[in-house]
């Protein structure tokens, strides 16, 4: 007989952030009212779920969003750094795919090599964390179900990752919206299904432009 355990990769809710700048790995950047809301969501949306293990970046906006889960289950809040946001050289400005500050000449030397990216952490080294720190988790959960709360482009490498597909990407069409759920489901070690849910959907419709920019997500 096989064992089944599902880790589920959940991204924080929408971020106080009105300055609009890349927040990264910055400090001080906790969930706005609207993403309070998206945590206790997704913390009603996974209430009767097999829930044995949660585990968060240690950023704060991934520990709010954890909270509302764990205390559902009655769990501590793990913190696992392999899960963090990845760097970004673009820290603390005001730039975003689509707002046309990439145009800037001043820019430009950082954007030589998109496939690594030359502007940030590589992305095959947020896979292998990423990876490990799944792996770590559907070890510890084994037979039940982990949370690890991390932030939209580690959760996309790693489905990208699970998927074997290519790393290099479009990062306006990352299926990964606000608190949103991406579940590995195991039989033993095999992986053998990925889904998608976004509980707090109609949230993010709610916020409107605000609750869908990804800036430092």
């Amino acid at each position: 007989m096989t064992t089944r355990t599902v880790v589920h990769l959940l991204r924080h809710g929408e971020v106080h952030n009105p300055e609009g700048v890349l927040y990264g790995r910055l400090a001080n950047f906790h969930l706005s009212d609207l993403g309070k809301q998206m945590a206790e969501r997704v913390g009603e949306a996974l209430a009767d779920r097999d829930i044995s293990i949660v585990t968060s970046s240690p950023l704060e906006r991934a520990q709010e969003t954890a909270a509302p889960v764990a205390l559902a289950h009655g769990l501590r809040v793990g913190i696992d750094d392999r899960i963090l946001e990845a760097t970004n050289k673009f820290e603390g400005k005001k730039i975003s795919v689509g707002d046309g500050a990439l145009r800037n000449p001043a820019a430009w030397r950082l954007l030589y090599d998109p496939f690594t990216p030359s502007w940030g952490e590589p992305y095959a080294e947020v896979a292998s964390r990423m990876r490990a720190a799944v792996a770590t988790a559907r070890e510890a959960a084994r037979g039940h179900e982990a949370v690890l709360v991390s932030h939209q482009l580690p959760v996309w490498i790693a489905r990208l990752d699970a998927e074997n597909r290519r790393f290099f990407h479009d990062p306006r069409k990352r299926q990964c919206s606000l608190a949103s759920i991406t579940s590995l489901s195991f039989d033993d070690d095999r992986l053998v299904a990925i889904t998608y849910t976004e509980p707090a959907a109609d949230l993010v419709r709610k916020g409107g432009k605000s609750a869908q920019q990804a800036k430092g997500a």
